[in-house]
């Protein structure tokens, strides 16, 4: 692993001079005015505070971004794992979230070293879809609060949300009207603009400014501590078994969010870049990272598609440009500290529901109603909901599970034909004339849950004289299937009937190979003349 590393560097900073270090720089400067509100909102909607999210854009920067599998790869809090995080931090408080981060790491890790980057090609596509959707749905009900200044309870969304019945729904007027003015601004801002000054970083400054020059009964960020050291961070005596048992299940699940959703960011920046990622360094970057960083105060992290887009688009050439995105944003905590702390709540809710927006795969979800791909809509939906009722690993599970049925359910849809042949128009010997002969074209793999329609074409074909199975569209056969033929074969050898088997895949005839030695007659070689001439007159289907 570290000489695959050492041979990464190699091959990147092969020819790096202050050509290359400038457009890194630039690179990194315009990534950390991405990655400023960004962290500051994902930090404070985890459940933790600004200056967690702040710290750990930072380390994982640094850390993470100097380790990475890909040069492009830019690390930090996102808003998929605050979602996670939020419920977590409402039933084992900041400290279980810093336990669980730390387990993550380790099992990040542990994935890496046994070369596991390869794992999330198994999931498929609308189930990361359905996620991803369902993510951006908690991230902004979890907004709620902050945007219309009212006070929820609850563990979950779905709960906070009930809580209001109880707690009641008077909305602060001024709150509402700025996280309005932040979200319209956002979506009418000119992409072109875009490119000078994000959106939202520009939102965050006005509505600072704003809130310094007007006081207005909102709500605030509050202090920004200046140093990468929390108060509020893991520590040895934080270790115990009691402890650990009540978090590995969250754990999991942030370990399993880290590994999807950077090896999938890596996947599609790769694209962008032309640099493939290397998944198994990634993951063990990730894994380092996630173990140090609630020594720090910081909460999980992972790559961002955003950041590492932007990173890209701005000239990044090495990993030093994460590394400086992570430098200049502890520059902006040890010099505009005591500004940032003036930052709007709604302000950072109106950046967090339109990132919520921004982030469903809108293009994917077009096509799967415009093409009508039912059972992947299906999917899509179920693991949506479930993300948004349950939990992420709860629904990847029956994301997964039920891409797998219903994968086995299409695959058992075989197609059997059955046509009788029309001997008298073939040359045989005139001693060796056949009637009551059937070909029965099969297509499709036959396992056991195609067994029923198998069994019924073979009970109709009891009172044959003879059958030719025509197969090359049967890919795979299980031990069901070939029970069902070689039950079907002893009674017809009691009846005299004769079965030949054409057009066999390699793998099928292997299987099946001990069927046709039971029963060899010179009926066989009749029959072979006939398909001989058949072939030639194209008078069935040349599969026989």
């Amino acid at each position: 692993m570290l000489k695959n590393y050492i041979g990464l560097l190699k091959k990147e900073f092969s020819g790096y001079n202050l050509s290359v270090f400038q457009k890194d720089l630039l690179a990194g400067i315009t990534v950390a005015a991405v990655a400023l509100p960004l962290a500051l909102a994902f930090g404070v909607s985890s459940g933790a505070d600004a200056a967690a999210g702040l710290i750990t854009a930072v380390i994982a920067g640094l850390v993470i971004g100097g380790l990475s599998g890909g040069f492009y790869q830019i690390s930090g809090p996102t808003g998929a794992m605050a979602a996670i995080l939020m419920s977590i931090a409402a039933k084992q408080g900041m400290q279980g979230v810093l336990l669980a981060t730390f387990l993550a790491g380790v099992l990040l890790l542990a994935a890496g070293v046994l070369r596991l980057g390869t794992l999330t090609s198994f999931i498929p596509a609308p189930v990361i879809t359905g996620f991803t959707s369902g993510i951006a749905i908690i991230i902004a009900l979890g907004q709620i609060d902050n945007l219309f200044g009212v006070h929820s309870e609850g563990a979950n969304v779905m709960e906070k949300l009930a809580s209001y019945q109880n707690l009641g729904f008077e909305i602060s007027l001024p709150t509402i009207l700025m996280g309005s003015l932040v979200i319209i601004g956002m979506l009418i801002y000119p992409k072109k603009w875009g490119q000078k000054i994000p959106s939202s970083l520009l939102a965050i400054i006005l509505t600072t400014t704003l809130m310094m020059i007007v006081d207005w009964p909102i709500a605030t960020v509050g202090e920004i501590p200046q140093t990468l050291i929390s108060s509020n961070r893991l520590v040895l005596g934080d270790f115990s078994l009691s402890a650990i048992q009540t978090v590995i299940v969250p754990a999991i699940s942030i370990a399993l969010l880290g590994m999807i959703e950077s090896l999938l960011c890596g996947a599609s920046a790769g694209r962008m870049a032309n640099r493939q990622l290397d998944s198994n360094q990634e993951l063990v970057a990730q894994g380092i990272g996630n173990l140090l960083l609630p020594f720090f105060g910081g909460i999980p992290a992972t790559a961002a598609i955003a950041r590492t887009s932007v990173a890209i688009k701005s000239g990044a050439q090495t990993r030093v440009a994460g590394m400086i995105h992570a430098i200049v944003l502890f520059l902006s905590m040890l010099i505009f500290a005591p500004i940032m702390s003036n930052i709007p709540m709604p302000a950072l809710a109106g950046v967090l529901i339109v990132t919520a927006w921004r982030m469903n795969e809108w293009e994917t979800i077009k096509e799967l109603f415009a093409k009508r791909y039912w059972s992947a809509l299906l999917l899509f939906f179920l693991t949506m909901g479930c993300t948004v009722i349950f939990d992420l690993s709860i629904a990847i599970v029956i994301g997964i599970i039920s891409g797998c049925v219903f994968f086995i359910v299409k695959s058992a849809a075989i197609t059997i034909s059955v046509e009788e042949i029309d001997w008298q128009r073939m040359s045989l010997p005139e001693t060796k004339k056949l009637d009551n002969w059937a070909v029965v074209y099969i297509s499709g793999p036959l396992f056991f849950m195609s067994a029923e329609r198998l069994k019924a074409t073979l009970t109709e074909l009891a009172d044959k004289e003879g059958i030719i199975f025509s197969m090359r569209g049967v890919p795979s056969i299980d031990l069901t299937a070939q029970s069902l033929f070689e039950e079907f074969q002893e009674k017809a050898a009691i009846k005299e009937q004769t079965i030949i088997y054409t057009s066999l895949q390699p793998e099928v005839e292997k299987q099946l190979q001990h069927l046709w030695e039971k029963q060899k007659t010179e009926q066989h070689l009749t029959v072979a003349h006939a398909l001989a001439s058949l072939h030639k007159q194209t008078m069935l289907d040349s599969e026989i």
